[in-house]
């Protein structure tokens, strides 16, 4: 691999650079406009670095039987963390993942290549219009679906309205997951008005997120899960005790409350993500 190879992204303009981690041996991040979007570790796809990715993994892991195979969506590529880690923690799992910046994702097959064993297909375009075109036999037969769309630091506007999720959830086959990672601050506006929206097409949603991002007092990650089916009490401790740590999870009549009368998010309401201070991910930090 060239050090440090790198390419302008044709749709947004910003730059996307593979960085090796100096600290893991075999693992490299992804930072896109100063960012560090995605972290792999090519000798061990199943380590999860990012907080909210482990969070997302361990939600994974309760999906049907360990091990098993599942059929899985993902809107947003990165450097195909989660598709890497269901390929290598359930073999025979088939995968789907949308990106609209085809040449990200030539930077990373090249430079971080999949593993051979790996049944993913890299569809290329945005997120909501690649929703509507997926082969009828997927829709209502995916066990997890995952939002995870970026546009440097923020959410583009027209993939957090509820008219966007209908679309998405309907993928979902009737006990299927969906996870959505979404990033935001103090006073955690946008995150209310995404669980709000979320919570209006889907029968149940939980948030996962470090304690501090919950209480609104810093900027992070907030994970949210949703489904049709009920999501087993026994997930929330599990999840938690599961790490990363110090976590909290919410939901039932307390995310109710969390979530206040946020407004369900519209097309015609909707905009992207707040944007974190340049000082919370600069090159060679690490993103929670």
């Amino acid at each position: 691999m060239p050090e440090n190879p790198s390419v302008v992204l044709k749709e947004s303009g910003y730059l996307a650079t593979i960085e090796p981690d100096r600290f893991v041996p075999g693992s490299y991040q992804l930072v896109v406009d100063g960012t560090p979007q995605s972290h792999v570790n090519l000798d061990d796809p199943s380590q999860l670095f990012f907080e909210y990715v482990q969070r997302m993994g361990n939600v994974i892991d309760l999906i049907g039987d360990p091990g098993q195979p599942i059929t899985a969506v993902h809107l947003g590529a990165g450097a195909l963390t989660l598709p890497r880690y269901i390929a290598y923690t359930r073999p025979g799992s088939r995968q789907q993942v949308v990106e609209l910046e085809s040449n990200l994702v030539d930077l990373v097959r090249e430079n971080l290549p999949l593993p051979r064993y790996a049944q993913v297909r890299i569809r290329h375009g945005d997120a909501r219009e690649v929703v509507g075109k997926l082969p009828a036999g997927l829709r209502g037969s995916v066990d997890l679906l995952v939002i995870d769309i970026f546009s440097g630091a923020r959410t583009p506007a027209h993939v957090t309205s509820v008219e966007f999720y209908r679309s998405a959830v309907s993928l979902l086959a009737p006990d299927g997951i969906v996870l959505v990672n979404v990033a935001d601050g103090p006073p955690l506006t946008f995150a209310r008005s995404q669980i709000a929206t979320l919570g209006s097409v889907v029968e149940n949603v939980a948030a996962l997120a470090e304690t501090q991002v919950l209480k609104g007092r810093r900027f992070g990650n907030v994970v949210l899960v949703g489904s049709n089916a009920s999501l087993p009490l026994d997930w929330l401790p599990r999840l938690l005790a599961s790490g990363p740590h110090p976590a909290k999870a919410v939901a039932g009549a307390e995310l109710k409350t969390f979530a206040g009368k946020a407004p369900i998010v519209t097309d015609a309401t909707s905009v992207p993500s707040p944007p974190p201070a340049r000082s919370i991910f600069q090159t060679g930090t690490r993103r929670d």
